[in-house]
């Protein structure tokens, strides 16, 4: 009995702990179901009900009609010989078993009845006076006798063929019998209703199970990820919308999985950029504070301080360049400018460099190029960073080829290079942020994300090609200002057309 005991109490207590989804879907299901079947049993009751007294009506109303047909011809005018008569239809009546016959003289009292007992004149008989009222003589009455017995009654008055009134038939029929039987149908009904609204029940927990279940899986899997476990997967065997969810998740991980990754190979990559160029200066800084060292030297370890200076300047600078791009407030100065002059400017920077490197940096400069409307600074850091990266990515002895050309209102810059290439897997993530399809090769692995995002300010784009072992070109495209200028064919702006530039360096500023 203790077991039995705790057992019922851990079922209840797992009823009461249903809540939150369940318990709204039961709530909301259950409580409309309820509804629309108490309305469904109460029209079906009042339905019956009335049908059963509509045929019960019918069968006495019958009778009266039966009992006028009898008494259609009479003549006497004494009331005597009606209550003779009526007492012998009374008598010879078939339907006995079922309804008792009533003749009512003309002071209103019983004075025969079917069942052979004596009248009883206390009895209520509003269908009597209902009969009296009415120019046919006719009456109904359903209500309970002064027993408590429930009856339907019918009065009909009768008159001569003189129209004399000469008494009254009342056919009165117990509905206890008919009560019983409407009862036995509602009970039936609502039996139904509780098997429904059980099926409904059953069936609605098995539904809401078969979604919890995951749901409380992918709740579960979610709460590993947010916690930084990207390895942790959930495991589905529905193809439906939970199981498109679970894919989903599962993808949302490998990603942050993968930007997790990148996260930290950047903030290594940056590490390293930032701590070589510290470490030199500091440790020409602590050559020369010795004093120890002649003017050849001291000027050779100047020399370097100024360069890794300058370097570790570059790379904040980039940083900050990126951090304002990602919150959108990238500052764009937009003149009238020539791309061809910082064009060339941004490869004699890079003309020592190649050379030191024993590498071939080739430029193929057209005769003239339009203007285009940029900022001069940072087209010039495009261009900068587009030149480093090929130098990095370029064996000794490899060639870097740089040429500019117009076509269709639009400046192309190539930069190609005969370096390692990028694999294919790599290429389409090669423009996102931290991305770096070689590790060990120096840089942050945002110049190419940055790049791109000021070509995109400036209505053009940056597109790459590579090949693995072949090489990489970059193409940088840019519009001239006549094309910027020249209207699209249904009278606007052309489709190229950039916002004016004061326009530009407000929304980058806001």
């Amino acid at each position: 009995m203790g077991g039995l005991a705790r057992t019922l109490w851990e079922k209840r207590r797992s009823v009461l702990r249903i809540k939150g989804i369940t318990r709204r879907w039961m709530l909301n299901i259950l409580g409309v179901v309820f509804l629309v079947l108490l309305a469904v049993i109460l029209t079906l009751s009042f339905v019956t009900q009335n049908y059963v007294y509509n045929g019960i009506l019918q069968v006495m109303d019958s009778s009266s009609q039966e009992l006028l047909n009898i008494f259609s011809g009479y003549r006497s005018a004494d009331p005597e010989d009606f209550v003779t008569s009526a007492r012998e239809y009374v008598e010879n009546f078939s339907n006995k078993q079922n309804m008792e016959l009533m003749v009512i003289n003309t002071a209103g009292e019983i004075v025969v009845t079917s069942t052979g007992f004596s009248p009883d004149n206390t009895q209520p008989k509003p269908d009597y006076d209902a009969a009296m009222q009415d120019a046919d003589g006719y009456g109904t009455w359903t209500g309970r006798l002064s027993t408590g017995e429930k009856v339907m009654a019918v009065t009909q008055l009768m008159r001569d063929a003189d129209g004399n009134y000469m008494g009254a038939i009342r056919y009165i029929v117990s509905l206890t019998a008919a009560d019983m039987h409407i009862i036995m149908i509602v009970l039936v009904l609502v039996l139904l209703g509780v098997s429904v609204m059980l099926i409904i029940s059953l069936s609605s927990l098995f539904f809401i199970r078969s979604i919890l279940s995951p749901v409380k899986q992918i709740s579960a899997t979610a709460k590993k990820i947010a916690h930084g476990d990207f390895n942790a997967r959930i495991e589905h065997t529905r193809q439906d919308e939970v199981g498109e969810l679970c894919d989903t998740i599962n993808d949302m991980a490998v990603e942050l999985g993968a930007a997790e990754q990148i996260k930290n190979d950047f903030i290594s990559s940056v590490s390293h950029e930032l701590r070589t160029p510290l470490t030199a200066i500091k440790g020409w800084a602590e050559t020369m504070q010795s004093g120890e060292i002649d003017r050849q030297t001291f000027d050779r370890g100047m020399g370097v301080i100024i360069r890794e200076s300058e370097r570790l300047s570059g790379i904040v600078e980039e940083l900050l360049d990126f951090s304002r791009m990602q919150s959108g407030r990238m500052s764009l100065m937009m003149d009238r400018m020539d791309i061809l002059a910082e064009l060339g400017e941004a490869v004699y920077m890079f003309s020592e460099r190649a050379a030191s490197e024993h590498k071939f940096l080739l430029y193929e400069e057209p005769s003239m190029l339009s203007p285009v409307l940029g900022d001069v600074n940072r087209l010039r850091q495009v261009f900068v960073n587009i030149i480093d990266n090929a130098l990095k990515y370029t064996e000794e002895g490899g060639t870097v080829n740089v040429s500019a050309k117009e076509a269709d209102g639009f400046i192309h810059v190539i930069i190609a290079d005969s370096g390692s290439g990028i694999p294919s897997e790599h290429l389409p993530n090669v423009k996102k942020k931290f991305y770096k399809a070689n590790q060990t090769i120096r840089g942050s692995g945002i110049g190419l994300a940055l790049a791109n995002e000021i070509m995109e300010l400036h209505a053009g784009n940056l597109e790459i090609e590579s090949e693995e072992g072949v090489g990489t070109a970059v193409t940088i495209t840019i519009p001239t200002i006549k094309q910027r200028e020249t209207p699209d064919p249904d009278g606007g702006p052309a489709a190229q057309t950039d916002p004016a530039p004061e326009e530009r360096n407000h929304e980058n500023h806001g």
